[in-house]
């Protein structure tokens, strides 16, 4: 009888527990059927719902519009009757979370899905907060060579590349064989501010991770007697803050590296003018850390070519960390309207080679999905001649290596970048350099 009490108690107690939990919302039950379903199936559901409607995406990257443009073409071509569209907006600077926000709020919500950057600020603001929901396609899911571990929660498009580069129009035989010879005495390389791209923050954030400390730490290991004698000083005053902010083994040198960077490096608006001035003649001495993908619009002249810079951790040698890598990320409004439609729109992007295709068509950038991406080892040849070897893309498994001799890109984790941001984010904001 006692037993029977205390099973009986402990399955009341369940029961209880689940009707205080919060109730799935529409758009959670859709998306947990989703995720069972196949592709096709899906299409279906979004011809249903929106054949005569429009759908809203939110995003960061402008190409968001070709790829809406791509999946509505291919929905016209399989339902003959089709007359959805689909709109795209991209926010000026950081205002896409509060127009999430508020539309979240609405009574009236307008945005379906969103494409979004920023993984500190998705997961503190928009995941935890229940703004945005994950929905994984099947068949991204069972597809070789993808992972949820590293792109599934949440769910990324891809993985782009912002590299270190210096110029070397005077001498093309000069290397920047070390990462802290970008910190060096005098250097300021070139960088877009803190605030305007809080993804370059989450980067210093992610340096004081137990992943990236070692190769800070092994790279400063490798200096010269005389390049440790003026960096280690700086080193040990951070020793009492690594140690307050709570940080791993090492975590002073990361920390110092930080404090150097931003304040020496040249602070700009954006990467298409850091990629103008570096690969002029006249840029002689100047280095920058910038989108990888920007040396694709080069147009070569006497005075400018991609020839005048070269990439960091292509070069033999290089040691330390490479540049680093941040995500968009492909997330669900918990508030969409038109839910299947949206569903329909991520997969598409996701699972096929045509809906990557507007981000997919250019070097840097890498899809969660390596079916989908395109090769672009040999983007730098012309015709039979290597005339351009920095745009030979080595291509993300090379890049995101942290293996010697490899690209050992810092990759941005949302999860440790929002546990630290009110720590070691707070600390970089008190550094004079800070803008």
């Amino acid at each position: 009888m006692k037993k029977f009490f205390t099973i009986t108690l402990a399955g009341l107690l369940v029961i209880g527990l689940a009707s205080c939990g919060e109730k799935k919302s529409e758009v959670q039950k859709i998306i947990e059927e989703a995720q069972t379903m196949t592709y096709e199936e899906i299409l279906d559901k979004a011809y249903e719902e929106s054949k005569n409607k429009t759908l809203q995406g939110l995003g960061n990257s402008s190409r968001g519009k070709t790829a809406g443009e791509t999946f509505v073409a291919m929905m016209k071509e399989k339902y003959s009757d089709y007359a959805g569209e689909i709109t795209w907006s991209q926010p000026k600077e950081n205002s896409i979370f509060q127009m999430l926000e508020s539309d979240s709020k609405s009574s009236n919500p307008q945005f379906g899905m969103t494409l979004i950057q920023d993984g500190a600020q998705i997961k503190s603001k928009m995941i935890d907060t229940g703004i945005l929901l994950n929905y994984v396609p099947k068949e991204w899911k069972e597809a070789k060579g993808t992972s949820m571990e590293e792109n599934g929660n949440p769910l990324a498009l891809q993985t782009l590349s912002k590299v270190f580069m210096y110029n070397v129009a005077d001498d093309p035989t000069k290397k920047v064989d070390n990462v802290w010879k970008f910190v060096a005495d005098k250097q300021a390389p070139m960088f877009m501010g803190l605030q305007s791209e809080p993804i370059g923050f989450n980067f210093l954030l992610m340096l004081t991770s137990e992943t990236y400390i070692p190769l800070v730490k092994g790279a400063f290991d490798a200096l010269s007697a005389e390049e440790k004698a003026y960096f280690q000083p700086k080193v040990d005053a951070l020793k009492a803050k690594a140690k307050e902010l709570k940080l791993a083994k090492d975590a002073e040198y990361s920390l110092a590296w930080i404090q150097l960077w931003v304040n020496q490096m040249n602070v700009q608006t954006d990467d298409g003018p850091i990629c103008n001035e570096l690969v002029k003649k006249s840029a002689v001495g100047k280095s920058g850390l910038l989108v990888y993908s920007k040396l694709r619009s080069v147009s070569e002249t006497e005075e400018v070519s991609v020839n005048n810079v070269k990439v960091a951790a292509l070069e033999d040698g290089y040691v330390g960390f490479g540049g680093y890598a941040y995500k968009h990320y492909l997330q669900m409004m918990k508030t969409s309207p038109l839910p299947w439609t949206s569903i329909a729109f991520i997969n598409y992007m996701v699972t096929s080679a045509e809906g990557f295709q507007p981000w997919g068509k250019d070097m840097g950038g890498y899809s969660s999905n390596p079916n989908i991406n395109q090769d672009h080892s040999k983007d730098g040849w012309v015709g039979d001649v290597n005339q351009y070897p920095n745009k030979n893309d080595a291509g993300y498994d090379w890049w995101t290596s942290l293996e010697s001799g490899k690209g050992r890109l810092v990759v941005e984790d949302p999860t440790y970048a929002a546990k630290v941001s009110f720590t070691v984010g707070s600390w970089i904001e008190t550094l004079k350099g800070y803008k």
